[in-house]
C-alpha cells in the first residue's frame, strides 16, 4: 500500500488527487471537532462511555468518536448509507426503481443518485431529531428551548448533508470511493483512543483496581487482543481476494474467412460478494430494541429490550440469522445466475460439462448458494467477536471490532487497487517493473 501511494505520488495528477482527498479529510476532521451549541458535551462523553446500546456505539466508532462528542459531523455518513439500502432495496421491490437503474443508462443512474440525496436529508433529519430526544431524555442539553431544539437538529441534517457531499468530491476529483474514504478515517481516527484506553486499563490492573465502571485490561490480555488483531486483518484480506473461478469455453465460429471465439476464460464469483452491507444492515435491525430503550429509559427494563441486550445469547443468534438473510439477499441482486446464462449462450459459451441454458443457470445458482453460504459464516465470525472477546475478557469497551477491522481492510485494499488502475492507464513505466 505505502509502496503504491510512493509511486502514485510521482504522477502530477494523481499527486492533486491525493492532495485534494488529504485536504478533504482534513475538512472532515475540523467538522468533527466543532460542537453544536446548547449540548452538555461533557455529560454527553460520560454517557456514551457507559451506554451499551449497540448500534449508537457503532455510529460513534463510524463517526469517528463525533457521535459521542455531539460535534456538526456528528451524523457523519449514516443517513447516506441507510439512504442508499433503503434505495437499493426498493430499487429490487418497486418494478419501476428496478427499470430505471437497469435501463435508464447515465441518466437513470443520475435520478437514482438524487433520489438517495433527498432521502439522506430526510433520514438525517429524523436523525437528527431523535438525537435531540435522547440529549433531553437524558438531561444531556446545556439548555433546553425551542430554539436549542431547531438549532441542534438543523445543525445535524446539515452536517450529515455536508458529508455527504464532500464523499461525493473526493469520489469525483481524488481517488477511490469518497464515502468508503470517509468511513476509513472515522474508523481509523479513534485507533489513538483506543490504544490510550488500553494503557488506562492496564495501569488499573497493575493498580489491582476493581470498580465495574473503570477500565480494567489484564497485561496478558494484551499480547492476545495485538495478536488476534493481526491475525484478523489477514483472515479479511484472505477472504477478501477468495473467489471461485468457473471454467468457461467458447465455440469457434467462421465468419468469412476469419475464426472466431476458441478461447478459454473464467467467470470470478467472489466469496464474500456483499461485503460489509450484510453486518451493518443486520446490526441496525438487531439492535433496534436497544436504540429504543436508548431514546426511551422507562422501557430499559422491559423483557423484550432485555432479551435483545447485546451481550446476550438471543441477540447473537439473531444477529448471525439476519447477516446470513442478508448475505443471500445482496448476492442474489449482484450475481444473476439467469442473466449469466443466457449472456454466454448469447456469445457462444458454455461451462464445460454443462449444456447451455438452464443446466448452466441451475448449476451456477448451486456455486452460488455454497459460496453464499461461507461468505455468512465468515461474516458471522467477524461480527461476534466484540461479543465473544468482551465476554471472555470482561471488557466491552476494549472488544475486538470485527467490523471496523472488516471495513478499514476492504476500503484500503479497494483504493490501492484504484490507485493501481490510475497508474496502469497512464502506463507508468517504475509501477510496471
Amino acid at each position: 500500500m505505502l509502496e503504491t501511494i510512493r509511486n502514485a505520488w510521482k504522477i502530477e495528477e494523481l499527486r492533486r488527487k491525493l492532495i485534494f482527498v488529504a485536504f478533504a479529510l482534513l475538512i472532515f476532521r475540523l467538522g468533527n471537532s466543532i460542537p453544536v451549541p446548547f449540548i452538555d458535551t461533557a455529560s454527553l462523553q460520560d454517557y456514551f462511555n457507559a451506554a451499551s446500546s449497540n448500534i449508537l456505539g457503532l455510529m460513534n466508532v463510524m463517526s469517528g468518536g463525533a457521535f459521542g462528542q455531539g460535534t456538526v459531523f456528528a451524523l457523519s455518513i449514516q443517513p447516506y448509507i441507510n439512504a442508499s439500502i433503503i434505495i437499493q432495496l426498493l430499487t429490487v421491490a418497486i418494478p419501476p426503481l428496478e427499470r430505471l437503474a437497469r435501463d435508464g443508462g447515465e441518466e437513470g443512474k443520475r435520478k437514482i443518485e438524487r433520489i438517495t440525496r433527498y432521502t439522506t436529508l430526510g433520514i438525517g433529519l429524523l436523525q437528527g431529531l431523535g438525537y435531540y430526544f435522547l440529549l433531553r431524555s437524558n438531561l444531556l442539553l446545556a439548555e433546553e428551548s425551542v430554539w436549542a431544539a431547531i438549532v441542534i437538529v438543523i445543525t445535524f441534517t446539515a452536517g450529515s448533508v455536508f458529508v455527504m457531499w464532500l464523499g461525493e468530491q473526493i469520489t469525483e476529483f481524488g481517488i477511490g470511493n469518497g464515502i468508503s474514504i470517509l468511513l476509513f478515517a472515522g474508523i481509523i481516527s479513534r485507533l489513538p483512543s483506543a490504544v490510550y484506553y488500553m494503557y488506562i486499563g492496564a495501569v488499573n490492573w497493575l493498580d489491582g483496581v476493581t470498580d465495574t465502571s473503570s477500565i480494567v485490561v489484564p497485561i496478558w490480555a494484551i499480547p492476545l487482543i495485538v495478536i488476534g488483531m493481526l491475525l484478523l486483518v489477514v483472515f479479511v484480506v484472505f477472504i477478501s481476494g477468495a473467489e471461485r473461478r468457473i471454467p468457461v469455453q467458447y465455440a469457434k465460429r467462421v465468419v468469412g474467412r476469419k475464426q472466431y471465439g476458441g478461447q478459454a476464460s473464467k467467470i470470478p464469483m467472489k466469496v464474500n460478494m456483499s461485503g460489509v452491507m450484510p453486518i451493518i444492515f443486520a446490526q441496525t435491525i438487531a439492535s433496534i430494541p436497544a436504540t429504543i430503550a436508548a431514546f426511551v429509559p422507562a422501557w430499559a427494563d422491559s423483557p423484550v429490550i432485555q432479551a435483545f441486550d447485546t451481550d446476550s445469547i438471543f441477540y447473537a443468534v439473531v444477529y448471525v440469522l439476519l447477516i446470513v438473510g442478508f448475505s443471500y439477499f445482496y448476492a442474489t441482486i449482484q450475481f444473476n445466475p439467469i442473466e449469466v446464462a443466457n449472456n454466454l449462450k448469447a456469445q457462444g459459451g458454455f461451462i464445460p460439462g454443462f449444456r447451455s441454458g438452464r443446466p448452466t443457470a441451475e448449476f451456477l445458482a448451486r456455486v452460488l448458494n455454497r459460496i453464499t453460504m461461507f461468505g455468512a459464516i465468515y461474516l458471522g465470525i467477524i461480527a461476534l467477536l466484540p461479543i465473544i472477546t468482551g465476554n471472555l475478557l470482561n471488557m466491552s469497551a476494549l472488544a475486538i471490532g470485527g467490523t471496523s477491522v472488516l471495513i478499514v481492510v476492504s476500503v484500503a485494499l479497494d483504493t490501492q487497487k484504484a490507485l493501481e488502475a490510475q497508474m496502469l492507464m497512464r502506463n507508468y513505466k517504475g509501477f510496471l517493473n
